[in-house]
């Protein structure tokens, strides 16, 4: 085969020069990521000598090698796992699979330089930090299947194209050699290499090993010393997990966390626990401190790394996890599962639906002690991944409650930056008060003002803040909280006492032929016309159906290109207010309709700007306030 030459997809090209012109501090993770990915590539190996007997080559010990040639100034990372083939090394190589890319790039421009790393593992590219040390990465692969010796060679200068050739290698598995940077010659240094192992890759389960030069007797002379390359495993290579949690070092943990994250920095809170009865596993979960990018993504990989007696059977078993807990990292261990159990199998096993229900239950407990023992530590954590829990509410109707107490809001009655809880509002709500009120808006919007909320804030009840898009389809999944409704202000009618609503019958008289004229006017844009029991002082506002959609989730629905039903809203009048008494008189001295139905479209598109939609015909509007400004100005001057 001719040696072909291939150019790198465009959001390669950009990752790479992201990499050598712009990440300096903490390059040493090169090695970590090179690590990482051997022992990966060794558990696939492992996995199937171990299901699909005579398959593989016989490679000997797993294990991964480092190796030095300081003559020619290269570092090579050697593995004898599962290898690539041609396709897939162009595949793995020369693209990157996310959907997320472009904002994952974005994120990697926008941050600052110091910390830029640890965007690179998380996002499962770093192969490509390579390249921050070496100025030519060549890439010798053999697939464990193959039962020649032909192999697979990849080069790149990172000058936007690679070649591939074939080539010959003895044992299966993957050489990765870094040709190093004049000013990145340290990393060749034994005590260097010792200690980014140290640091970041001691608990690799397989051997991480290297040639070191040592002076030992020489046998034929006792008088002399003599220097004697032997090869000495760098890492722990303890299962950490199997360790009893009283003898890990929180260090070790942490450190752990990174090798099987691809994060930068520590985990917020560590679950480390042996079960034992129906099902018998051990489990090492970690709540990350940071929301990884691409964690709202559809192709956003879920669930801990599965073993079966210390086997790895697949990185990310998502049967082990509920969704809504995506963000949880760890391993499982399991002594009841087959070692060849496949991801069809694990949808109807029993022990499986016992480990998940296990986990989740863990979890829920260890962040509902975060909450009340490390308040602190649990509003960053809610910061991070507040929306991705409550998903749970809609998914997990058993726990919908459970999972409730775990999330925090801002309120019309908390001071700025301070969070309440449905448990806080429950207990402070006053005894009239029959329902728990929420309104939803954008994190932009400044929901405090919102006209929804005046006669809340007259009759002294607290208002929930709900900003994330999903909101107001989770509260809806929520309905109640112990055995209070739970409402939305810009949904429905709103009675907030008895008073209340016998003031509205006597305006609804009162305005009866002005509502009739405003319906009718309106028509085509509303669904109805009413007195409203929830404005103080603004004119009227909008409002949807009690079952209706609010305008935030309408939007996001239309946004991701989603049909949606045509929803007429309803319009609500301030029968308190002025204008509608000058407005009632016009209609009751017949005339002057033409100022009427000027009004009427005003206010109606008044209510469309005060609900963050946009007015129909912008220019007619500006028009009318111009000329109401106009006639306004003119009666003053003559007064």
């Amino acid at each position: 085969m001719a040696a072909e030459k291939m150019e790198f997809k465009t959001e390669v090209k950009e990752l790479l020069d992201l990499m050598i012109h712009s990440l300096y501090s903490h390059k040493e993770i090169f090695l970590r990521e090179l690590i990482s990915n051997a022992s990966d590539a060794i558990d696939k190996a492992r996995f199937e000598s171990l299901t699909n007997t005579g398959i593989l080559e016989n490679t000997g010990a797993w294990k991964i090698k480092i190796i030095v040639d300081k003559a020619a100034g290269t570092l090579a990372v050697s593995d004898n796992g599962m290898g690539m083939t041609h396709d897939e090394v162009i595949a793995e190589l020369g693209t990157i699979a996310h959907s997320g890319t472009k904002d994952f790039l974005r994120a990697l421009q926008s941050k600052e330089l110091k910390d830029k790393p640890e965007l690179i593992g998380q996002f499962g590219v770093g192969f490509y930090s390579s390249f921050m040390v070496a100025d030519k990465v060549a890439v010798v692969t053999r697939k464990a299947t193959e039962k020649t010796k032909k192999a697979i060679k990849w080069e790149s200068t990172a000058d936007g194209s690679f070649t591939i050739d074939e080539t010959k290698k003895d044992l299966a598995g993957t050489d990765v050699i870094l040709h190093l940077k004049a000013d990145d010659k340290n990393y060749l240094n034994e005590w260097e290499i010792r200690s980014i192992i140290k640091k970041y890759s001691d608990y690799i389960e397989h051997p991480v090993v290297m040639d070191v030069e040592r002076e030992k007797e020489d046998p034929r002379d006792k008088n002399k010393k003599i220097k004697v390359a032997e090869e000495e495993t760098m890492n722990a290579g303890k299962a950490i997990w199997l360790r009893d949690p009283s003898e890990v070092k929180t260090e070790e943990y942490n450190e752990f966390y990174k090798h099987i994250s691809h994060d930068f920095g520590d985990p917020a809170k560590v679950i480390h626990y042996r079960a034992e009865g129906t099902s018998e596993f051990t489990a090492l979960l970690f709540v990350p401190a940071k929301a990884p990018y691409g964690i709202l993504y559809r192709d956003y990989k879920i669930g801990p790394t599965l073993y079966v007696k210390r086997v790895q059977i697949m990185d990310h078993c998502e049967q082990l996890i509920p969704e809504y807990l995506r963000f949880i990292k760890g391993v499982v261990d399991s002594s009841d599962l087959p070692l060849n159990v496949s991801r069809e199998i694990l949808q109807n096993n029993k022990h499986v639906e016992v480990i998940k229900k296990n986990i989740t239950k863990k979890v829920l407990d260890t962040l509902l002690d975060m909450k009340k023992n490390a308040y602190d530590s649990y509003v960053a954590f809610h910061k991070e991944f507040g929306r991705v829990l409550k998903e749970g509410i809609h998914f997990d109707f058993s726990r919908k409650e459970q999972i409730a107490d775990l999330l925090l809001f801002p309120s019309t009655k908390t001071e700025a930056g301070k969070l309440t809880t449905f448990e806080d509002y429950y207990k402070n709500m006053p005894i009239a008060q029959g329902e728990i009120y929420y309104i939803t808006g954008r994190p932009d919007e400044n929901v405090l003002q919102s006209p929804y909320l005046e006669a809340f804030r007259e009759k002294g009840y607290e208002v929930l803040i709900m900003t994330d898009d999903i909101d107001d389809v989770i509260m809806s999944s929520l309905q109640e909280y112990k055995g209070k409704k739970i409402k939305s202000v810009i949904k429905g009618d709103i009675s907030l006492d008895t008073t209340g609503d016998k003031e509205k019958e006597k305006s609804k008289e009162k305005f009866e032929k002005l509502l009739a004229m405003i319906k009718n006017q309106l028509k085509d844009e509303v669904k109805d016309v009413r007195v409203s029991g929830r404005l103080k002082d603004s004119a009227c506002c909008l409002v949807a159906d009690e079952g209706g959609l609010d305008p935030q989730m309408e939007k996001l629905l239309k946004s991701m290109g989603q049909e949606v039903p045509s929803d007429k809203r309803i319009l609500e009048i301030n029968a308190g207010h002025q204008i509608f008494e000058v407005m009632n008189n016009l209609v009751a001295q017949g005339g002057r309709e033409d100022v009427l139905k000027e009004y009427i479209d005003l206010l109606y598109n008044q209510a469309l700007l005060l609900e963050g939609s946009k007015v129909k015909d912008p220019a007619a509007f500006a028009k009318a306030m111009a000329k109401l400004m106009l006639e306004n100005a003119k009666q003053s001057a003559s007064h």
